[in-house]
C-alpha cells in the first residue's frame, strides 16, 4: 500500500514541481512584493495593505479597468456570435469548400499578435498605409481609427479578427460530437434547419459556449499586446494606463514601481477570477 502511494507521487512529482515553480512561486512572490514599498529615500519598507488601498482608490487603475470592461461587454459577444455563425455554417454541410473556409477562418489565430497588430496598425494609418491610400484615391477624409473615440473599437477589431477562428474551432468541435441520429429524427418529424439549430445544436453548444466565454473574459482582462504596440502609432490616445496589464507594465518598467505594479496585477487577477467564476456558476446552473 505504501509502495503504491510513493509510486503515484513519483508520477505526479515532476508536474507538481514545475507547477509550483512556474505558477505558484510567481504568485507568492508578487503578493510578497505588494506588501512592501521601495523609495529612493528610505529604501524598502513594509506597508501591509497600503498598496491595495492605493490601488482601489487609483483613478488611473479604474480608468484602465473601465476600458477592458467596456471591451468585454461589446467585443466578446460580437466575437462569439460570429464564431457561432461560422461554426453552424460549416457544420451544416451545405457550405461549398467548407474545409478551405474553416482553415481560412482559423488562420488569423496562427498569426502572432505582434504581427497582426503591426499589420492592422499599418492599415489604420491616416498618413500611410491602406486608409491613407483610400483617402488619396477617393479624395475623402475617413475617420481616424486610432483617434480617442475609435481606438478601443480598432483594438477590438484586431482581437476579433485574431480569435474568431479559435472560438469557432471550439464550437465546431462540440457540434461534431452530436449524434447524427438526432438530426435524422428531427428531420423525420418535419423540423427545418432553423428548428434543428434551436432545439439540438444550441443546447449541445452550451458547455462549449461557456468555455469560450470564460476564455474570452480572461483574455479581455489581460489585454496588453495590441495597445502596447499601437501606442507607437497613437501616443496621444493610448495612455500608459489604457489597460490594467499595460498600466502594471508601465509602472514596473517605466516607473520602477515594482511593488505597486505587483499590487495592480494581484488586484486585477482577483477581479478576473471572481468574474470568471460568477460566469461559470451562472452558465452551469440548471434550469428549473
Amino acid at each position: 500500500m505504501t509502495r503504491r502511494s510513493w509510486a503515484g507521487w513519483r508520477f505526479v512529482g515532476p508536474f507538481m514541481a514545475v507547477f509550483a515553480l512556474v505558477f505558484l512561486a510567481p504568485i507568492v512572490y508578487s503578493i510578497y512584493l505588494s506588501l512592501f514599498r521601495t523609495q529612493l529615500i528610505g529604501g524598502t519598507t513594509f506597508v501591509g495593505a497600503d498598496n491595495y488601498v492605493k490601488a482601489l482608490g487609483d483613478p488611473q487603475f479604474w480608468s484602465a479597468f473601465g476600458n477592458v470592461a467596456l471591451f468585454l461587454v461589446v467585443q466578446v459577444p460580437i466575437m462569439l456570435f460570429l464564431a457561432l455563425l461560422v461554426a453552424l455554417a460549416i457544420d451544416s454541410g451545405r457550405l461549398y469548400g467548407s474545409s478551405f473556409f474553416r482553415i481560412s477562418v482559423f488562420l488569423p489565430y496562427a498569426v502572432p499578435a505582434v504581427v497582426a497588430t503591426l499589420m492592422w496598425g499599418f492599415m489604420y494609418g491616416t498618413r500611410f498605409g491602406l486608409l491613407a491610400n483610400l483617402n488619396d484615391i477617393f479624395g475623402v477624409s475617413l475617420p481616424d481609427p486610432l483617434s480617442a473615440d475609435l481606438v478601443l473599437a480598432s483594438v477590438g477589431n484586431i482581437v476579433t479578427w485574431e480569435f474568431v477562428g479559435y472560438n469557432m474551432l471550439i464550437l465546431y468541435s462540440a457540434l461534431r460530437v452530436v449524434n447524427p441520429s438526432l438530426y435524422e429524427a428531427a428531420e423525420i418529424d418535419g423540423a427545418g434547419q432553423f428548428r434543428i439549430i434551436l432545439a439540438i445544436k444550441l443546447p449541445a453548444l452550451r458547455g462549449a459556449l461557456l468555455i469560450a466565454t470564460i476564455f474570452s473574459i480572461i483574455g479581455s482582462f489581460q489585454l496588453f499586446n495590441e495597445p502596447a504596440i499601437l501606442k507607437n502609432l497613437a501616443p496621444n490616445t493610448i495612455t500608459t494606463y489604457f489597460t490594467p496589464n499595460y498600466y502594471a507594465y508601465s509602472l514596473s518598467f517605466n516607473g520602477q514601481q515594482y511593488n505597486y505594479s505587483a499590487t495592480v496585477a494581484i488586484v486585477m487577477g482577483v477581479i478576473t477570477m471572481i468574474v470568471a467564476y460568477v460566469v461559470q456558476l451562472r452558465g452551469m446552473r440548471k434550469e428549473v
